[in-house]
């Protein structure tokens, strides 16, 4: 009988001019890219290569706000109104009668000396009645009737009450007006995510060190993934306070239980001050100036406290800079070295983390969330947000105590009997923790939280699309 040839080459039993090492001399295990057949050992680089520096994103809330502990479904809180009387909305219903009306009822009353203006032309006047709750017959000082305000039924009239005037000897001056206030709520949200590995994974050894931003170390692979969908979770514990938003009515979502919750730029967005397309590197040293004194004008008028910090994103950042060293007349040519004397010999410094503009203080910094191209970086429609520095005394039911907090903060879920700012806790047949027969190792996170903007007409957002500032 022949035994036919199947083309196998017998490469262990061809003779070799030289004495030397071949990758036919050795049993090679084919398909797999690491062959460990191979006669050279490579040069093998153990540690990965961090190539995104600290991709986590975290670290706003820490800077600017605080964590407080509440036991209730709902964070509920007041904000102080406005003590002096002002209406934007009027109309002249008969100049010639000198007669005004609000849109709704007023607080003004017989005896108020008030302001009216419209169109650059101010007019001082004295009320001399109040036929009803919403109408007041306001006489001029210095003119004949309110024709100078234009014809009748001119809308959006300004009128504020500046002070009152009464004869001798009279009575019944005024009429009691209640201190007004605005109450605003939040409610939490419950944020979960897991990490599950079969066990034969956790007893798998790699090549590749294993290195993280939570400093872990080894060759464990699955230990580097559990701790990404850690910091993964951390991070978005902080992106959910600055991206939440609550269910509208027209809302597509109809799952019961999920109502959503107010995040910061949603609550800058309905409470506080929107800055649209703004230029502070324009082309003329003034232009960058004029759009940043139009946001402090605004500020004058919300009262606002006098330190603030900007957390911006690259290009709004260098924008900033520009303007400022546009101010500069330092040094050759009008630069500013900033450093080390300002000697042009010496390091040039372009950045500013500081200044003061009017009677205002601003601290600027880059915000990576800004800046990261997998979280806002990728949408590019928010510049920065201007967040005051200041804090509010209250008195803490949790600490039975009062306490300083800040403007902006988080609220977690907490009593005696849990704490759910932070969880974590591990199910499974791996590690000790022998809680089912699944053979697996199930890494949980949860948290339930809000975040509270108070005083939001104190904040500025810095958004790319075109419009105006407004409150």
């Amino acid at each position: 009988m022949a035994i036919a040839s199947s083309g196998a080459a017998l490469a262990h039993l061809t003779p070799r001019p030289v004495k030397d090492l071949f990758g036919d001399n050795y049993l090679s295990i084919t398909g797999n890219d690491f062959n460990f057949t191979k006669q050279f050992l490579p040069e093998v680089y153990e540690k990965e290569v961090e190539r995104y520096g600290n991709r986590t994103i975290s670290g706003f809330l820490k800077m600017v706000g605080a964590e407080m502990p509440m036991a209730s479904d709902e964070v509920v809180w007041s904000e102080q109104g406005r003590i002096h009387v002002a209406y934007d909305d009027v109309v002249s219903t008969d100049v010639s009668a000198n007669s005004l009306t609000f849109s709704a009822a007023h607080l003004i009353n017989i005896g108020d000396t008030i302001i009216v203006s419209k169109g650059g032309v101010t007019l001082k006047c004295y009320v001399s009645a109040v036929p009803t709750s919403t109408t007041i017959t306001a006489q001029p000082y210095t003119a004949a009737d309110l024709s100078g305000l234009g014809a009748d039924n001119v809308a959006a009239l300004k009128v504020f009450v500046y002070g009152s005037e009464y004869k001798k000897g009279s009575s019944g001056a005024g009429n009691t007006k209640d201190a007004n206030f605005t109450s605003f709520s939040n409610k939490p949200i419950i944020l979960r995510d897991k990490y599950s590995v079969n066990g034969s994974d956790t007893a798998q050894i790699g090549w590749v060190e294993v290195t993280t931003e939570s400093g872990t170390g080894g060759y464990l692979w699955y230990l580097k993934s559990e701790h990404e969908a850690r910091l993964r979770f951390e991070d978005q514990l902080e992106m959910s306070m600055i991206e939440a938003e609550k269910k509208a009515g027209s809302s597509a979502i109809v799952s019961s239980g999920i109502s959503g919750s107010e995040g910061l730029f949603a609550a800058i967005n309905s409470r506080g001050l929107v800055f649209n397309n703004a230029d502070f590197g324009g082309s003329e040293a003034t232009d960058g100036l004029a759009d940043f004194d139009l946001i402090l004008q605004e500020l004058d008028k919300q009262g606002s406290i006098e330190e603030n910090m900007l957390f911006l994103d690259r290009g709004t950042s260098l924008a900033i800079d520009n303007m400022l060293a546009a101010q500069n007349s330092y040094g050759s040519g009008g630069t500013s070295y900033g450093v080390f004397s300002n000697s042009e010999d010496m390091a040039l410094n372009l950045g500013f983390s500081g200044f003061r503009r009017g009677s205002y203080d601003f601290y600027k910094t880059d915000w990576k969330y800004l800046n990261d191209s997998t979280t806002r970086g990728l949408v590019g429609d928010i510049e920065g947000v201007f967040v005051p520095a200041g804090t509010s005394t209250v008195y803490d039911q949790q600490l039975g105590k009062n306490i300083s907090r800040p403007f902006l903060h988080v609220r977690y879920r907490a009593s005696e009997a849990d704490d759910r700012r932070m969880k974590s806790w591990i199910t499974g047949s791996v590690g000790g923790n022998y809680t089912s027969d699944e053979d697996a190792m199930n890494v949980h996170f949860l948290s339930e939280r809000c975040l509270c903007v108070q005083a939001a007409n104190n904040f500025v957002l810095l958004k790319s699309s075109d419009g105006v500032i407004g409150d």
